[in-house]
């Protein structure tokens, strides 16, 4: 039961992170609309959580190695973490002014990201710069990505 919430846990504070942050990133470079921001964490943190969680359970499921109990755990776990955390974006965007709340956003979420990979780092014993690396740098990519996308999306459709 304790491996099945750690999964949930960790694939939904994963996916909260850089789901959450590419779209506000690509919203705020395509829009720079507050309204529009705010709107995409709610839908994220609806959306996305239910279906993420959906998805770890079919993938539990599909494993046909988890008791019933710990496909739920696994499911429940993915979705409120994916839930609460992406609604914790709405912070900074209701506090600050937009560009101000993204860059916080960036920060509290790669903040987020590399405990976690610190602390998987640590429970595999492998070295927790470089796993703090790979996931930083992905979440970093998807960061850059979205926001050139917004742009283009600002540019190509006026």
């Amino acid at each position: 039961m304790k491996e099945s919430l750690r999964t949930g846990i960790s694939f939904g504070l994963t996916s909260g992170v850089i789901t959450t942050l590419g779209l506000m990133v690509g919203l705020h470079s395509g829009t720079h609309s507050k309204l529009a921001v705010l709107g995409g964490i709610l839908m994220i943190a609806i959306a996305d959580a239910f279906s993420d969680a959906l998805g770890i359970h079919i993938s539990e499921e599909s494993e046909n190695v988890h008791t019933r109990k710990q496909v739920w755990a696994s499911t429940v776990s993915t979705f409120l973490s994916k839930f609460i955390f992406a609604l914790t974006f709405v912070i900074p965007v209701v506090l600050f002014e937009l560009s101000i709340a993204i860059l916080v956003s960036v920060v509290w979420g790669l903040g987020i990201l590399a405990i976690l990979s610190y602390k998987i780092a640590m429970s595999q014993g492998k070295n927790p710069r470089r796993v703090i690396a790979e996931h930083l740098l992905i979440a970093i990519a998807v960061i850059i990505i979205t926001h050139f996308v917004g742009d283009w999306i600002s540019v190509a459709f006026e």
